[in-house]
Formats: structure tokens, sequence, C-alpha cells
């Protein structure tokens, strides 16, 4: 059973979000907070698989909560939930660590896909996101897909299968799958991709695989 704390100072949103988990017979809403402070307390008391996080919260937004989070739940997953009127966040979120990023007002299959694969170890990222991430991260999306395709042509042909893989939000046990590899290398490629271009953390790759191309279409 895959443990949810939600945290959004919106009662109907937590409704609604509450509803779309409540569907799903593998995943459990253990506890509801209205404020990052809340959420932080809660993950501790909790100790959930995954928190959802609304960027935009009183007393402690989500960014300030993601990062407590880092070392008041180091072992929980953080997505954030975001609207389509939060570009301005979305690159501080990217920044904090986060384990995905989830449309409010997404398809509940993507929010029920997202929760399971960080849960899982793997990344959440709504396409829409992903392009609203790279838009955000200055550049036009030319000049970086140009740079991306460079820093990515680090990486060997395995290493940028597996990146691409990343970029889909498959976890490591779905890409061992997907390649015919026990999970154990897939890890070490995921570990080793992740210290060669310097990211904390497979979204940060994941928006690499999207600027470069990598991400495949099925």
């Amino acid at each position: 059973m895959i443990r949810v704390l939600l945290a959004d100072d919106e009662p109907l949103i937590r409704a609604g979000v509450r509803a779309t988990l409540g569907s799903a017979p593998d995943i459990e809403v253990v506890a509801e907070a209205a404020d990052g402070h809340q959420a932080v307390e809660m993950a501790r008391a909790h100790r959930p698989d995954v928190v959802l996080l609304d960027i935009r919260m009183p007393r402690l937004d989500g960014l300030g909560a993601a990062a407590e989070l880092a070392t008041a739940a180091p072992g929980t997953a953080v997505v954030m939930l975001t609207t389509f009127s939060e570009d301005d966040y979305l690159a501080g979120a990217l920044a904090s660590g986060a384990a995905g990023f989830l449309l409010k007002s997404g398809d509940p299959r993507e929010l029920l896909a997202g929760v399971r694969a960080v849960a899982d170890g793997g990344a959440a990222l709504s396409p829409s996101v992903a392009r609203r991430v790279i838009t955000q991260l200055g550049q036009g999306p030319w000049g970086r897909a140009v740079a991306a395709r460079t820093r990515v042509g680090e990486l060997t042909g395995r290493e940028r299968e597996v990146l691409g893989l990343v970029g889909a939000g498959l976890s490591n046990a779905e890409i061992a799958e997907r390649l015919f590899l026990v999970e154990g290398t897939v890890k070490a490629y995921v570990s080793a991709i992740l210290a060669r271009l310097g990211f904390k953390n497979r979204v940060q790759a994941a928006i690499l695989a999207y600027e470069a191309g990598l991400v495949p279409s099925s």
C-alpha cells in the first residue's frame, strides 16, 4: 500500500485529489494538511511514502515545505501540485529536489500513475509541466535543445536510452523490464547518469531528457 500525505490549503482541491487517490486499491491517504508547516509535522508523524504538496500555501509554501521535508522525512518522495498560473514557481520547485510535478486539473490517471511512479523510485512529470519548466529555465527552446543534446552527447548510447526512459517517468524496475536488464544494473546506470550530469534527482534528469528529445513517444 502506498501511503500518501496530501497538503493543499483549498478544501475542495483536497477533496477532489483525495477522491481520485481513494479510487485506487493500492493508495491510501494517511493524512491531510492545510499549510506547509502542518505538512512537515504530519510527515514526521506518519512517515508517508509520498507527499503531494500544493506550491502556494499559507505560513509555509510548497517550496519551503519541500526543503524542510528533505531533512524531516528523507525517505519520502515529494510531488508538487501545480496549476497553469504558477509558472513562476516551477524552476524553484525543480531546485527543491521534488520527485515530480503534476497538474491539479490534469487527468486523474496521470495523478495515480505519478504517485505510483515516485513511490517506486521514479519521476512524475506531466508533459505540459515539463514544457513550461523548460521555458522558465531561460534561453529559447531551440537554444536549450542544442545545449541539452551537447550534454547528453557525453553519455553512452545505453545511458541515453536509460535517460529517455527516466524522462518518460519509468521506475528502475520498469526500465529494467523494457531494456531486458536487471534492476540493479539500471540503478547503477541512473546513478552514473546523475553523477556525470551533476544532477541531484531524477526530475532534473527528466527535464534534460525532454530538452534533448530523448523521451520516447510511447
